[in-house]
């Protein structure tokens, strides 16, 4: 009896723990976001869109290195290229997806979905297909606003990607494949993302599974709202590999407006080429912390010439906006009004100073890509600085420094051995004009600024490599 009597405060600690667990099932189940309805109210929004174009083959035809950072095209139904010199044209398709914007028939996309595009064919989620035309487009950003001859069309509610957070649960629907109104979820993984050639757009990288033909659609938040445009994806493969990146809504739709207006897109520019201040930059600068955009060339006659910024100063701020990498700068500025008067504050020799900028806009190609000249027959002056750095300079050639684009200064390195500038990424080639952010007037200053240089700590010097400026950070140790 005493057996018996005893099973039901046995039992108690079995239920409770039951209990216990169907509790936190259900708490699971509540915190995971519901899709269903955000799925049926955006769908008919958002379309699928498929091109032909007329591609040409042949030997002459040049192969592109592969790149990482993918386009959303589908695969192409191509035939394959001619082995022999005589080049033909042939029809090309390929797939995308874009969002309505507006009931008339205004459509957004990427615009290397509809790029020399001969055809565009655009299809609903009733089945409905529509030709479109061309409104607009912008490279920068890479959209492209589409016309339909349609009225009382589904809108997409637009929302605003500032609100969004890292770790927020997004979705998108496009048509990956040709796999029309497909839907997939994940968070935010970052904001403010730059990609190699897109310095204008800070992206928004998602781990949203998303392929070849999401190209042009809309990245929605648990709202219902379109945050974003799909734009590219990182892959080694050419398919989804855990990252992918979407347009901001806000300047998506800035650039819209511009294309409606204008008929083109207008940027504002500061006339400099940055790069990022590390850890090492930060010290030989003597930064407490490593931030900023770290000035590598002022071109000539731009916006920051003119305002008097300087190779080697660190832009911290942008209009009251501190710029915490080199990535920030750029889309804060391409958003400003042209002849807008903006505030720049700068690190420079230590000191934080203020310099205003009459922004300009940003021409076709503001900077012109310079290879680095061959030598000549000429032989110039040399110096031999293994004493302290390791390497062999001469100065330069009128020809070499036409070529650079530089008026004065700058020495050639022609050999490098062990040393601080080995130990500092420094090669044979590469042409020093700044060292411990003092000008390299000549070769007897450059002799003159090395003889100086502290130990023990690092100090910044800025070469010119491969058409191109960049900083790298020197230290010299106590045996030097």
């Amino acid at each position: 009896m005493q057996h018996s009597s005893r099973l039901p405060v046995l039992l108690l600690p079995l239920a409770l723990f039951a209990f216990l667990l169907a509790y936190a099932g259900a708490v699971d189940a509540r915190a995971l976001p519901e899709f269903t309805e955000l799925v049926k109210e955006s769908s008919p929004s958002v379309v699928n869109i498929s091109t032909s174009k007329t591609r040409t083959t042949g030997s002459s035809s040049r192969r592109q290195p592969p790149n990482p950072f993918e386009d959303f095209f589908a695969p192409e139904r191509e035939e394959e290229e001619e082995s022999g010199p005589r080049a033909r044209p042939y029809e090309s398709e390929s797939l995308g997806s874009g969002v309505i914007i507006e009931a008339d028939g205004y459509i957004i996309t990427n615009y290397h979905v509809v790029e020399d595009a001969q055809e565009i064919l655009v299809r609903l989620s009733d089945r409905r297909q529509y030709d479109a035309e061309v409104v607009g487009y912008d490279r920068g950003s890479d959209l492209a606003l589409l016309k339909i001859d349609a009225e009382d069309l589904p809108v997409a509610r637009i929302g605003d990607s500032t609100d969004l957070e890292v770790g927020s649960w997004v979705l998108a629907i496009g048509s990956p494949f040709g796999f029309e109104h497909s839907a997939t979820a994940g968070i935010i993984s970052a904001k403010q993302r730059s990609l190699p050639r897109e310095n204008y757009v800070p992206f928004l990288q998602t781990d949203v599974a998303i392929n070849p033909g999401n190209s042009g659609g809309p990245l929605y938040n648990l709202d219902g709202e379109v945050v974003g445009i799909n734009s590219h994806i990182y892959s080694r493969s050419g398919g989804f590999m855990g990252l992918s990146f979407a347009i901001p809504i806000e300047l998506a739709m800035n650039v819209v407006t511009q294309l409606r207006e204008d008929g083109k897109v207008t940027r504002a520019w500061l006339g400099v080429l940055v790069q990022e201040v590390d850890r090492e930059l930060a010290e030989s600068f003597d930064m407490d912390r490593a931030y900023g955009a770290l000035v590598a060339r002022v071109v000539s006659g731009g916006p920051g010439s003119k305002a008097g910024l300087e190779e080697g100063d660190i832009i911290v701020s942008f209009d009251g906006q501190e710029i915490p990498t080199s990535s920030a700068l750029p889309p804060m500025v391409g958003r400003m009004p042209v002849d807008h008067e903006a505030r720049v504050e700068v690190i420079r020799e230590g000191e934080l100073r203020e310099v205003t900028v009459m922004l300009a806009a940003l021409p076709d190609q503001s900077v012109r890509q310079r290879g680095q000249a061959p030598l000549q027959e000429e032989q110039p002056e040399t110096a031999d600085a293994h004493d302290r750095l390791g390497i062999t300079v001469r100065e330069l050639t009128d020809e070499e420094r036409a070529e650079l684009d530089l008026d004065e200064g700058g020495v050639l390195i022609e050999e490098v051995g062990e040393g601080p500038a080995q130990e500092g990424s420094l090669v044979a080639q590469d042409v020093i004009t700044m060292l411990n952010q003092k000008r390299v007037d000549s070769l007897d200053t450059f002799n003159e600024i090395v003889s100086e240089l502290p130990t023990g700590r690092s100090v910044p010097i800025l070469v010119h490599r491969d058409g191109g400026p960049r900083f790298f950070a020197l230290r010299l140790s106590d045996d030097d």
